[in-house]
């Protein structure tokens, strides 16, 4: 199996910030306009330590993107967002092979048998009404998860995470706090921190989400972030969509 390098630290922190739900122009369903580098140097920036580009049903595995992010002192965990009879399921530390065929739950308890604890496996947004939400199902199929998301899309009483928080712990699982970004701009202010291993490696990273602690950042969403969702999910994505823009499964740097 392909294995990424881990990443020394020059500088030890007490925390590492990681987004584990992140789109980009490569993704083969969602039009986007900014690419996997552009993304990098947004994470360089703002100083998120490992990412996940989770693109729909394809595992990110641009070598260039991967030793372009060890360059910056980013960790970059191979992942993708599946859809398994109808709901979607992040899965982190996952090779192209090890998803050509996986499309039902049973899959997936097959796939997390052989890998065990390599393999990570978290629910997104299982409580909303727009995508592919796992909703009811989430409890049916708990043992294929590790942990569960809260989603960044929420403002005072309008927080329907609130369900996933209870679900979670009532079966004991951890909450990831993620972007799930489709634009750039909305990346980087939802993420999870863990402790800062001495090397950050993806098993060090999957170790430190299972074990805890954490920390979410996940702030309310202002009036003007919940309009841009709207018009990007209902009139610009559509359009685009329409138009055959910004997409490539192979953009340039």
């Amino acid at each position: 199996m392909k294995q990424h390098p881990g990443i020394e630290q020059e500088h030890e922190t007490e925390w590492v910030k990681i987004d584990l739900h992140i789109h980009t122009l490569d993704d083969p369903r969602d039009h986007l306009d900014y690419t996997a580098h552009q993304l990098l140097a947004r994470a360089r920036d703002l100083g998120l330590g490992a990412l996940a580009i989770t693109l729909h049903d394809t595992v990110f595995d641009r070598p260039e993107v991967f030793a372009d992010a060890a360059a910056m002192g980013i960790l970059l965990i191979p992942a993708a967002e599946m859809r398994l009879e109808g709901a979607d399921v992040v899965v982190l530390n996952v090779q192209s092979d090890e998803v050509e065929n996986l499309r039902t739950f049973a899959d997936l308890r097959q796939l997390r048998a052989r890998r065990g604890d390599s393999l990570f496996c978290f629910a997104p947004h299982p409580f909303f009404l727009l995508g592919a939400s796992i909703g009811n199902r989430l409890l049916q199929e708990m043992d294929c998860f590790d942990a569960i998301e809260i989603c960044h899309f929420h403002k005072g009483w309008f927080d329907l995470n609130r369900r996933a928080r209870r679900v979670a712990a009532d079966y004991g699982k951890p909450l990831l706090a993620t972007s799930d970004a489709h634009r750039l701009h909305a990346f980087g202010a939802h993420y999870t921190s863990v402790p800062r291993p001495r090397v950050l490696t993806v098993e060090e990273v999957l170790r430190a989400l299972r074990e805890g602690p954490h920390r979410l950042t996940s702030p309310s969403s202002s009036w003007r972030d919940l309009l841009s969702v709207f018009y990007f999910v209902f009139v610009k994505h559509p359009l685009r969509k329409r138009l055959g823009r910004g997409r490539s499964h192979r953009c340039p740097a």
